[in-house]
């Protein structure tokens, strides 16, 4: 089975680095995909939705580094739904895209597109550039058998 999102969107705010109790970094920080179209009177729609995303590990530490507001970037993920019980005492849901690879496609709020990604050393002291921050080993692989039909 292959359960795996991947975002194209903007950087909504600067992420939030946390470190669990025994010292694993995560940062969080939500990305903004906007679906655009023409309703019937041809008058152009346009909706946006926020993924509330979490990198793990030294994803998370790249990610609290080098991610910044405005930032157009490419995650893939899975997602995570949960419950919690808030202070008031009533349960809320959770939705979470915890992010496996992270690229990024722009400068911190430039208008740059996926073909103008930044190209950066990291020798001057900018992020490393593989093609992918983070593991590839989550991608499985899919045996003729196991796709649906």
């Amino acid at each position: 089975m292959l359960n795996e999102t991947r975002i194209i969107g903007r950087v909504g705010k600067d992420p939030e680095m946390r470190y669990t109790t025994t010292g694993i970094p995560v940062a969080n920080f939500s990305v903004a995909t906007t679906k655009t179209w023409k309703d019937q009177a041809g008058q152009k729609q346009e909706k946006t939705t926020w993924h509330y995303c979490e990198a793990w590990r030294k994803l998370a530490e790249i990610t609290g580094e080098w991610v910044k507001k405005g930032m157009l970037v490419y995650a893939v993920g899975t997602y995570d739904f949960s419950e919690y019980e808030g202070r008031d005492g009533a349960k809320h849901k959770k939705t979470t895209l915890v992010v496996h690879n992270l690229k990024m496609l722009s400068k911190a709020g430039s208008g740059q597109g996926a073909g103008q990604k930044q190209q950066l050393d990291q020798r001057q002291g900018t992020p490393p550039q593989p093609d992918n921050f983070g593991d590839d080993d989550f991608i499985p692989e899919v045996e003729e058998d196991d796709v649906p039909l």
